[in-house]
């Protein structure tokens, strides 16, 4: 643990010094001490739960804050779920959090501001299994009409079982009652009614009825804890919520398949009175007897009035003109018959005139008659185009001697080449004396020497 110091200051007296963790513990003792436990109001601002379960957050008003923290335990207790935005009155411990030297409240207790917690979290709740589509109607099943079963969840002691009895007693004798005693109020009531809800629904029971007679919200709690709202909305067999008088909800009455407004309400929605059922048991024996006997009576009338009728004095009337139409229909239907026969062979013979102009020996023929004109005008358009190419050919050949070098040869001229370079000398300024020469002649060729040349101008 850090010890204080001393130090002396510039006046020469001796001051204690305080280390920073010495400060902070005593900042923190004297806030324990002299605030110790208070509530405060304000509203929730940065609510944030830990992994660990424990939630921080901040607490204000309109001119100050103060931060906030709330463990695990505490938090289980509270009945509605705190949120950021959220006017509440908190009960805690004022203390400094040393190791940031913040001061703090620890929160044991929590309420709503304005309204109750129970009903805060009733709305909460409501409002989440709403969405959750627990209290569609879709979902909700239909009673049966003569239940042999009836399974109730409720207190054996309280004044509902008794007058939930007294109703089936007096209306239905004959139903069989399972009771499933449960406990109705507190807080271990909500895990014994869900039992009782499952243990019914599994033993086959025709209908179920949970419920309780009237009192506070906070009595009648247990039928608002959403794990009864659940086992309700999960049972296969229908339920009947009746919770506390008609002036009472709770949210097992909204997951139910009907909601009553008494427990002995909902003995008589379940059950049918047995005297109304023989009455009208009795009642549809009457309408059925008066029914039968208004038809057999219309069944006679109709039976003398067919004997007195004139097909049953001439009974072979009923026979005669369905023969008549029967000639006539035969006779058209052979009309038709030979009709259709005639058309038919017409699209026959046409068909065949048709496949004979099309079959492969006939168009075979056409493409040989076709291939022949093909041959001979080919041979014809080769023949004229012979005639034509081998003219000009000659044409072309008349005038490739007149300018061949060969053809002025042959009239007298020559061809000389420089014998070393085979260069044409069409100058006498490109040899000189004794120079060698090659003459190419209209026949033949010869060699020379030259023995003199005289260019032009000489």
């Amino acid at each position: 643990m850090a010890k204080a110091s001393t130090h002396n200051d510039p006046a020469g007296t001796k001051s204690e010094v305080w280390t920073v963790s010495e400060l902070n513990r005593r900042v923190k003792g004297l806030l324990e001490s002299n605030v110790g436990k208070v509530w405060v109001a304000g509203e929730i601002s940065n609510w944030r739960v830990s992994p660990a379960g424990h939630a921080y957050f901040t607490l204000k008003d309109d001119r100050g804050q103060i931060s906030a923290a709330m463990f695990k335990g505490k938090i289980s207790r509270l009945k509605f779920e705190p949120e950021a935005g959220l006017e509440v009155m908190v009960q805690g411990q004022v203390t400094l959090y040393e190791a940031r030297g913040t001061y703090q409240i620890i929160c044991d207790d929590m309420q709503p501001k304005g309204v109750g917690a129970l009903q805060l979290a009733f709305d909460q709740l409501k409002a989440k299994l709403a969405d959750e589509g627990l209290f569609d109607e879709d979902h909700k099943k239909p009673l049966p009409l003569l239940p042999r079963k009836i399974g109730i969840v409720t207190s054996p002691t309280g004044a509902a079982i008794q007058d939930m009895l007294n109703v089936l007693d007096r209306r239905f004798r004959k139903a069989h009652v399972i009771l499933y005693p449960a406990r109705v109020q507190g807080v271990e009531a909500a895990p014994e009614i869900v039992a009782g809800i499952e243990a019914l629904d599994e033993w086959g029971v025709d209908v179920i009825i949970i419920g309780r007679g009237g009192g506070s919200l906070e009595d009648m709690w247990p039928f608002n804890e959403e794990i009864v709202v659940r086992a309700v909305y999960q049972c296969a067999t229908p339920i009947v919520s009746a919770v506390g008088h008609e002036i009472d909800f709770s949210l097992s009455d909204f997951a139910a398949d009907l909601r009553a407004p008494t427990p002995s309400a909902a003995a008589e929605l379940v059950v049918k009175e047995y005297a109304a059922l023989v009455d009208q048991v009795d009642d549809l024996k009457i309408r059925l007897s008066r029914s039968l006997k208004t038809n057999l009576e219309s069944w006679r009338n109709r039976l003398d009035r067919a004997r007195s009728s004139y097909i049953f004095q001439r009974p072979e009337e009923l026979i005669r003109q369905p023969r008549q139409q029967v000639d006539d229909l035969r006779m058209e239907l052979e009309r038709i018959t030979v009709e259709d026969l005639r058309m038919r062979r017409v699209r026959v013979d046409r068909a065949a005139r048709s496949m004979a102009l099309l079959s492969p020996d006939h168009q075979l023929r056409r493409a040989v008659e076709k291939l022949a004109g093909v041959r001979q005008r080919l041979l014809h358009a080769g023949t004229s185009g012979m005639e034509r190419h081998r003219g000009l050919l000659t044409q072309l050949t008349g005038q490739l001697d007149a300018l061949s070098p060969l053809a002025i040869l042959s009239r007298g001229y020559s061809l000389v080449r420089n014998a070393g370079t085979g260069e044409i000398i069409s100058d006498a300024k490109q040899v000189k004396k004794n120079d060698a020469i090659d003459i190419t002649l209209g026949s033949g060729s010869a060699s020379a020497i030259i023995e003199d040349a005289k260019p032009e101008g000489t």
